[in-house]
């Protein structure tokens, strides 16, 4: 079998909610990526979805270093995508592009295999716990109460709620996420997330105070991705644990983290030099007896990597229903996330709506935080203005149908 080339789609469709952190607390109802179909001689297409920043980067990779070789010798190729980008290194963009081709690649693998994907990363027990993830900071308190209701409907027994800007609001909604959970347990697993918006003594003080009130289970980028002295001493200040890894790219980037002990737990994704690359970090973590947690991904497939991982302990989902221009063979089951048996990653492409939402380019307002990093981060805190206050009352979206309607389909 070899590779033959590759095809890429923009596309961009609705969220069922709005969505945004302290980066972007106005929010946005629209998103949006990019389909990878990598062709192969033998008639089987390796499937990944990323961003659309990457396409070009995409196209030459697959043209000058993948067509040609087997899929199935995919570490090899990754290794020598990775040498190609050695002199401006594979983060990035670069990097982005990688972890594209490489999920494709590790699909193309699973369906030569005619197996599911999590049995040829060689996991034994199909399951994955998880945890609901709303990026739920422009929501009010009542839609971030039917939210996190809703998908504890589904049995899901943690949450991880998004904090930053405004310490009181903080506090009350952390209680309303604890209240939603607690319909299935009585100590849900509670997270929060400031995604780099504090500086360490800001987040010493903020988390401390919650923690006054809630039993958290970690704080997710309290402060700076590169602060490992900073987040080392958050470490050591506050009961829960420090979580870090979502920005980051390379086992490189984690290496002053796993030496200098700055984090509780790490976490990875197929975001960081696609699958081989997440397995490399999950291993490293484990040299060093640190767990890992999976990030969000496409159609939830972070389900087939779970397995695979003995140090994985929870995984993040943020929607249960995947875009509608793909399937996934991922369902969840009283908050566990339990893939299928078909061979590949369980994503698949439906050709018509792919065709209805394509777009030639992805406005700015579709990407996650389409602002950058706020101003007054590590600084001062800067709450929510009056305009983005308005903006993200004005949203308007169409809610996802009811938990019992998902848990039947």
């Amino acid at each position: 079998m070899k590779v033959t080339g590759v095809k890429t789609t923009i596309y961009q469709s609705d969220l069922t909610r709005k969505k945004g952190d302290a980066n972007s607390p106005g929010g946005r109802v629209s998103a949006g990526g990019m389909v990878i179909e990598l062709t192969t001689d033998e008639g089987l297409t390796g499937i990944s979805i990323g961003g659309a920043s990457e396409r070009s980067t995409i196209h030459s990779f697959v043209d000058e270093v993948v067509v040609g070789k087997d899929p199935r010798g995919v570490r090899g190729i990754w290794f020598d995508m990775v040498s190609k980008a050695f002199k401006k290194g594979h983060d990035g963009i670069v990097g982005d592009a990688i972890s594209q081709i490489d999920i494709a690649l590790w699909d193309l693998k699973a369906k030569a295999n005619n197996e599911p994907l999590w049995k040829t990363l060689g996991g034994s027990t199909p399951k994955a716990l998880a945890y609901a993830s709303g990026i739920e900071m422009p929501l009010n308190d009542e839609e971030l109460g039917h939210w996190y209701n809703s998908m504890a409907d589904l049995g899901f027994k943690g949450g991880k709620l998004k904090v930053g800007l405004d310490q009181d609001a903080d506090i009350r909604r952390v209680g309303i996420m604890n209240d939603a959970l607690k319909r299935n347990t009585d100590r849900p697993s509670l997270l929060i997330d400031a995604n780099e918006y504090w500086s360490p003594k800001q987040a010493i003080r903020y988390v401390s105070e919650i923690e006054e009130q809630f039993d958290i289970t970690w704080v997710e980028e309290p402060a700076r991705r590169w602060d490992f002295r900073g987040l080392r001493r958050i470490k050591d200040s506050v009961k829960a644990a420090v979580c870090i890894g979502e920005n980051l790219d390379t086992l490189g980037d984690f290496l002053p983290y796993f030496h200098q002990g700055s984090a509780d737990i790490v976490q990875v994704s197929s975001g960081m030099t696609g699958i081989t690359g997440a397995l490399q970090l999950a291993d490293a973590a484990y040299g060093f007896e640190l767990p890992v947690t999976l990030g969000g991904s496409t159609g939830n497939f972070h389900a087939h990597i779970a397995p695979s991982l003995p140090n994985h302990m929870m995984m993040e989902v943020t929607d249960v229903e995947p875009d509608p221009v793909f399937t996934s063979n991922v369902r969840v089951v009283d908050g566990w996330m339990i893939p299928g048996d078909e061979p590949g990653n369980g994503i698949e492409i439906v050709p018509d709506a792919l065709a209805a939402h394509a777009v030639e380019n992805l406005p700015r307002t579709s990407q996650a935080s389409p602002l950058g990093r706020r101003r007054g981060a590590g600084l001062f805190p800067v709450p929510p203005t009056a305009e983005e206050n308005e903006r993200a009352a004005g949203l308007k979206y169409t809610p996802a149908p009811p938990a019992s309607e998902l848990a039947s389909s």
